[in-house]
């Protein structure tokens, strides 16, 4: 019996490992729709779903983007903060993203959350690192002062 729940979670694992960035409509910063494929661009991705009203969010992106130009001189990637805030919320979330200084960011405004669907997003913050062919390589739920460092260290290991 423990052999088969081994299995089953490697099974699992490695099907995780191997999933795709989904093609998704969405809308950027600039409010033009684009398709999520394009975020795939030979380069690793840091990709955070987040909200308005989730704090760990707000200090996890807040935190990544104070230590993002000493991160990139480490390595060569991307950051792509999700908003999955709706269409009442979406003003607000463009001000708040404009607000923190996230102008290194590509932000991302999933109203319909399809995004959200389509990458079984539950709770955020959900942070992805995808490789530079888009397939999904790490994700984590939640966040704990700290904790985003595991983010570059996964990033450098793709380079």
């Amino acid at each position: 019996m423990k052999k088969l729940f081994v299995t089953v979670v490697a099974a699992l694992l490695a099907g995780a490992a191997m999933a795709q960035m989904p093609n998704v409509k969405i809308e950027n910063h600039q409010g033009d729709i684009i398709n999520t494929s394009s975020l795939v661009n030979g380069k690793p991705t840091i990709l955070s779903f987040w909200s308005t009203t989730c704090k760990p969010c707000l200090m996890e992106l807040n935190t990544i983007n104070d230590q993002l130009m000493d991160w990139l001189d480490e390595a060569d990637f991307q950051v792509v903060a999700v908003s999955i805030d709706d269409t009442r919320s979406a003003a607000k979330a463009k001000a708040l993203a404009s607000g923190n200084g996230w102008s290194d960011f590509i932000v991302l405004y999933d109203k319909n959350q399809d995004f959200k669907r389509a990458m079984n997003v539950n709770m955020v913050p959900h942070v992805f690192v995808l490789d530079g062919k888009g397939k999904i390589v790490y994700n984590h739920t939640g966040y704990t002062p700290g904790s985003e460092a595991e983010l570059l260290e996964v990033v450098k290991k793709l380079q």
